[in-house]
């Protein structure tokens, strides 16, 4: 036992060092084109305000959409497994919500019922996943149509208002200065996630089960509740993150949300999760999200055509997957 826990602290060590010069690099990326958008900003006021109030507004109130979406995939990813169904889950959550609340359901019962929404979306495909052994990409794949579908179903393909009062836009979606009060549910979101995964013994089991299921067993590690769990905590974000957008513009699109599935895989890939599970950190996957939001924000102040952005999503995530298997070999 105690030559197990010896091995077992020297690969997390060595896991610790490799995965910090990954969050690195992202972290010098990121550094770099802030540095860049403000000396354009500050060369260039007129035409590249990168710096002004509202432009910083619109990067505050726009990261945590993905953010916090993203934290709950990076659990996932690390697991082992992916989840294509959370934008289908971000649109449902939002369209229950507002049908309740305007059919005169308290608005807190309207918020927790999209919340249980999300948990029993994603606890379904934990278990189909689990007991099924099919590969969570065609199972979750399945699952964003069938919800997508409920959506177009239940809404009739109409946009659905929802107006909760100052009361719901206060705690979700206010300015303190230049800061949304959202981009500090993402903050406090990743706080808990980093504490879990980087403080806590589940993290070390959330690693195991994604980095040799095998051994996670042996070790006494149930990899199926992990897994589940993690599905479910995905559901619960992707939720969460509905009812902060919907509170933000006061209305539900049934194809809100569509898309957010591949890129908050794209922002953990960046961040220096593996695909194949077993690798990734908050930070990474925290900082990904900024990186594809400040670089979109970046091209919209230059006037730049809408699909730069994917050429350059796309050349990132390719990068980011060459790097990652680099360093996993060495």
């Amino acid at each position: 036992m105690g030559e197990t826990n010896a091995r077992h602290s020297g690969a997390r060590a060595l896991f610790n060092r490799v995965h910090g010069l990954k969050s690195g690099n992202i972290l010098i990326v990121f550094v770099a084109i802030q540095v860049i958008a403000i000396g354009a900003s500050l060369a260039f006021p007129q035409d590249f305000r990168y710096l002004s109030t509202s432009n910083l507004q619109v990067l505050f109130r726009s990261i945590p959409t993905l953010g916090i979406i993203a934290m709950g995939v990076n659990l996932l990813m690390i697991s082992g497994e992916f989840d294509l169904s959370v934008g289908s889950t971000f649109a449902l959550a939002s369209l229950v919500m507002a049908k309740l609340f305007n059919a005169g359901t308290p608005l807190i019962v309207a918020i927790l019922a999209a919340i249980a929404i999300g948990i029993m979306i994603g606890g379904v495909n934990g278990y189909i996943v689990v007991k099924s052994n099919v590969p969570s990409f065609i199972i979750t794949l399945g699952s964003m149509w069938f919800w997508r579908g409920i959506v177009l179903l239940v809404s009739q393909a109409s946009n659905e208002a929802f107006n909760p009062g100052p009361g719901m836009d206060a705690v979700f979606t206010a300015s303190i200065g230049p800061v949304q009060v959202q981009f500090l549910w993402f903050v406090a979101i990743a706080i808990i996630c980093w504490f879990f995964l980087e403080r806590h013994k589940l993290g070390n089991h959330i690693f195991a089960t994604g980095g040799n299921v095998n051994a996670a067993r042996a070790l006494g590690i149930n990899v199926k509740r992990i897994k589940m769990m993690n599905f479910m905590i995905l559901g619960a974000l992707a939720s969460l993150s509905g009812i902060i957008s919907t509170t933000r513009v006061n209305n539900v699109s049934p194809i809100q949300g569509e898309g957010l599935e591949l890129q908050a895989i794209a922002a953990c890939v960046i961040g220096g999760t593996a695909l194949m599970g077993g690798r990734g950190s908050v930070l990474g996957a925290f900082l990904g999200a900024a990186l594809l939001f400040t670089v979109q924000d970046v091209l919209l102040l230059l006037r730049a055509p809408g699909y730069y952005l994917r050429l350059f999503v796309g050349l990132i995530i390719i990068l980011a997957v060459v790097l990652n298997e680099i360093l996993r070999k060495k």
